[in-house]
């Protein structure tokens, strides 16, 4: 994996030219993790982006928010939309930690009934996910279809969990089996999607219900059958879970930071 680093010590391209020398990182880290500078650059775009709107800021406006010169968004970014769909997949990543993170500090979350409105929650909570969802093109711009973010999007979006961890459910007595599992993972992408299309969509409905992921998780249940599992398949089950979502986070690495050609 490679960030866009200068090689003189001073932080610039060399003297006469434009040319900003990719380095090597470690695989598997991002820029931020060590240098403030990068830090401070995808705030500051984050905001940007929220803002105005990918079609609202330049590379310079980004710097100046950053408090530091155009270059140096080179040095990391090539581009500004490898910095753009650097902030997508960043809220991917940070989904998946999240949902990580708790089912490991409580595997009882990996029931349907808690882990959909779960999830459902984080992805809504992360804007450039919403975005996504609803495919808003005057916050996103050109990203909204872009083959990166339609790449993170089916690696990590709320329908490919939920496609990868329906058999998970049925495996381990989380799901009723007597239905085709093609026709239930429909229904379940669907109550899924309107739920979130209520709350995030370009003209959400009114919510009457008083804790609308309360109602999620019930009806997740009316589709899906009782939760028969034993605590131990419970286990097995957030164990797989988990599973799936490390390979997406790995996965996600490598559209936000795809490997380049040497030289």
């Amino acid at each position: 994996m490679t960030i866009l680093v200068s090689l003189p010590t001073s932080g610039v391209a060399a003297p006469g030219t434009d040319i900003v020398t990719p380095v090597s990182t470690p695989l598997g880290e991002l820029p931020e993790k060590h240098s403030a500078k990068a830090a401070r650059l995808l705030a500051a775009a984050s905001e940007l982006l929220v803002g105005r709107g990918a079609r609202g800021f330049t590379v310079a406006d980004v710097a100046q928010r950053a408090h530091v010169g155009k270059g140096t968004v080179y040095l990391y970014w090539p581009t500004k939309e490898d910095l753009l769909i650097g902030l997508i997949g960043r809220g991917f990543l940070s989904l998946v930690d999240d949902l990580i993170e708790r089912l490991t500090e409580e595997p009882d979350l990996a029931r349907p009934s808690r882990f959909c409105p779960m999830m459902l929650e984080i992805a809504t909570s992360q804007p450039f996910i919403a975005a996504l969802q609803r495919h808003d093109e005057d916050l996103l711009g050109i990203l909204a279809h872009h083959p990166r973010s339609v790449a993170l999007h089916d690696q990590l979006g709320p329908s490919a969990v939920l496609h990868a961890v329906l058999p998970i459910w049925r495996r381990h007595g989380l799901a009723r089996q007597d239905w085709d599992i093609d026709d239930q993972t429909f229904a379940l992408h669907a109550l899924i999607s309107g739920t979130a299309l209520s709350l995030i969509g370009p003209a959400p409905a009114p919510v009457t219900a008083d804790d609308p992921m309360g109602v999620l998780g019930a009806a997740i249940t009316a589709l899906l059958g009782t939760e028969r599992a034993t605590r131990k398949q419970i286990r097995s089950a957030a164990t797989e879970i988990m599973a799936f979502l490390r390979d997406g986070h790995t996965a996600a690495l490598a559209v936000i930071d795809p490997p380049r050609p040497a030289g």
